[in-house]
């Protein structure tokens, strides 16, 4: 499926996508992109076996991968380059492996340097990952 842009900048949003479909690491887990608009940036993956923890439930790395995903495509959907400096995450509830998990990101404040962030992973209608992001700014993205 598509990705669907919700308003920004057509040149960004390609540069966002194609980054984001080709970054290692995201296919490795199986990140793609769903969403972007300005500020906020929904994705997706779909938990497989590989994806669990030695006690067969989905890893919590592959929620904090998916809230680092949506809250620093989230930044980079202002236009800025950044990096990640903290992360807190909670674990209110564990998500099931046939079930596609959605994460959305956005800004909640971003500042000349510090950008501040909030991201949610679903399984269903349950929230399995709630997080919050503080990332620096190392610059502007060139188009």
């Amino acid at each position: 499926m598509e990705p669907e842009n919700k308003g920004i900048d057509r040149k960004l949003f390609d540069y966002l996508y194609q980054s984001i479909e080709t970054t290692p690491y995201y296919n490795l887990l199986g990140i793609h992109l769903n969403s972007v608009s300005k500020g906020e940036v929904v994705m997706s993956a779909m938990p497989e076996a590989k994806h669990a923890n030695p006690m067969g439930f989905i890893h919590g790395g592959l929620v904090m991968s998916l809230l680092d995903a949506v809250m620093g495509n989230a930044v980079r959907s202002l236009g800025i380059k950044s990096v990640t400096v903290d992360i807190s995450i909670s674990f209110p509830k564990g998500g099931e492996f046939d079930k596609t998990l959605h994460a959305e990101g956005k800004v909640v404040h971003a500042g000349k340097q510090v950008i501040f962030a909030e991201g949610k992973v679903y399984s269903g209608k349950n929230i399995i990952g709630y997080g919050k992001g503080t990332f620096y700014k190392i610059g502007e993205i060139e188009l």
